[in-house]
């Protein structure tokens, strides 16, 4: 139980009607969830407003209201609390209940459109090796030390965010390693939390379905740096043309990272093999289990966030080394026929871009290229053609297939893919909306020396059909077909 009073600190406050000192059980947004002195924040929200649930909220027992517009009718005994920004309120209120936890560890968020869950994992587990109790809030999973729970936002709302938070510092972790979505931060999910340093990856085409425009796709992850304080650290890939732009009016201290140009930390790769590669960063030599030139970003992104730490250089570098790809970040295995398969989560037609052009470097021709790639429903429609012009182009063969539909219909999307084959490649790919099918059909093809890459759903366990969330699996789902069968 915390009184309202001293869970308001920090939150600028338009009017407050009734009295703050009465006691607060939960935090509650949603309406369903408020049960006897609850505080019941109403949230503006894309799907329904929680305006018009308040007493609905007050009838499950919240006692206290968070709200942008007072109700026309004020019901006896109930505060009623107006501001400005209820998302914000929620975000400083929900750190000011548990205790404000950011303040007691070295919370880092990391934010970009590829390579986020990536670098927050190899992060998490530098540290841990390190010998650092840490926590990590990621795509894939949350982490409170070897503790490992389910993840089912890239960025949690600011209720859960900070309870989580709480956790690490009752269970003894020193750090957090947090990815920080566009969606996140826009929706004021990080409000209220003290950031020690922010890490930008890189930008490109995505979430043109939420934001609406590219430009609007930055500034969400400008308001990152932003809100930095000037004894936090902003570090950001310089190769990447919009680096320079987040550190616009960034009051933190500033770093660079890049392959390409002049950074603060910089890396070049000297040899790449499907098993990793050798990398020079700043005046070491190392060889990685990690391929491709997206992970030598992720790298040396990690071993500036861990010299910003002040962690010490020739450990962390050791220590990179030994470090393994993350769970359905191009994840393969070979078969005994000689066919790799390769599971990456490229979503993008960046991310999809980027790895096929690593399989095409360190195959160099050795043998067919069949890609598997489909296209989620219900999201940025724009990047459809692109994703398949890219497929066809970096392929021997594509096959196009169905990936989380959600709400559309499969085919439809494929057909929407279809559209961005340039007419020459045009004999170069499959349409196979049975995702299953779709793999069979690539194993099938498939010969000694050749690789296949399934590409769109990586670390996910399910595929996404009318609401409902279906078990599949990439990974086992190629272990299968490649396995041969025995007699």
């Amino acid at each position: 139980m915390k009184l309202l009073k001293d869970i308001l600190y920090g939150t600028s406050l338009l009017d407050v009607r009734g009295s703050t000192n009465i006691a607060v059980s939960s935090l509650a947004f949603d309406s369903r969830k408020a049960i006897k002195e609850s505080l019941f924040v109403a949230i503006k929200g894309v799907q329904s407003n929680g305006h018009d649930y308040i007493d609905t909220a007050i009838g499950y027992g919240a006692r206290s209201i968070i709200c942008e517009d007072l109700p026309a009718q004020l019901q006896e005994k109930i505060t009623y609390i107006q501001v400005k920004d209820s998302h914000e309120a929620l975000g400083r209120l929900s750190s000011n209940y548990y205790g404000n936890p950011s303040e007691k560890l070295k919370l880092v968020a990391i934010t970009g459109t590829n390579g986020k869950t990536t670098t927050a994992t190899l992060l998490y587990a530098l540290f841990s090796a390190l010998g650092h109790k840490s926590g990590l809030l990621s795509t894939v999973n949350i982490r409170i030390g070897k503790e490992i729970l389910p993840a089912t936002h890239t960025t949690p709302d600011p209720v859960s965010l900070n309870a989580h938070l709480a956790k690490m510092v009752e269970a003894g972790c020193k750090y957090c390693f947090m990815e920080a979505s566009s969606h996140g931060i826009v929706q004021r999910r990080i409000a209220g939390l003290k950031i020690e340093g922010a890490l930008f990856t890189n930008i490109t085409h995505d979430h043109l379905d939420y934001h609406k425009t590219f430009d609007d796709y930055i500034l969400a992850k400008k308001m990152l740096f932003d809100g930095l304080s000037a004894e936090a650290f902003a570090l950001v890939n310089i190769d990447d043309r919009h680096g320079k732009t987040m550190l616009h009016h960034c009051k933190a201290r500033k770093y660079s990272f890049a392959l390409k140009n002049e950074a603060d930390f910089k890396a070049r790769i000297l040899e790449h093999q499907l098993d990793g590669m050798l990398l020079k960063l700043d005046k070491h030599e190392f060889w990685s289990k990690l391929i491709g030139e997206f992970n030598a970003y992720n790298l040396i992104a990690v071993y500036g966030v861990a010299m910003l730490l002040k962690q010490d250089e020739l450990q962390v570098v050791t220590t990179l080394s030994n470090l393994k790809s993350v769970e359905g970040r191009f994840e393969y295995f070979r078969s005994q026929q000689g066919v790799t398969a390769i599971i990456d989560y490229a979503h993008t037609p960046d991310a999809l871009k980027n790895v096929m052009e690593t399989i095409n470097r360190i195959n160099a021709g050795a043998g067919q290229v069949i890609t598997v790639v489909g296209c989620g429903g219900n999201r940025d429609k724009s990047k459809r053609p692109e994703m398949a012009r890219i497929a066809t182009s970096l392929s021997d063969q594509a096959i196009f297939t169905s990936d989380n539909p959600r709400d559309e219909d499969p085919e439809a999307i494929i057909s929407e893919m279809e559209a961005g084959v340039e007419m020459h490649l045009s004999s170069k790919y499959l349409s196979i909306t049975n995702r299953k099918e779709a793999i069979k059909t690539a194993v099938r093809l498939s010969k000694k020396g050749d690789i296949i890459l399934i590409a769109g759903k990586g670390h996910e366990k399910y595929q996404e059909v009318k609401g409902e969330k279906l078990p599949f699996d990439d990974f086992e789902i190629a272990r299968e077909f490649l396995t041969p069968k025995s007699s």
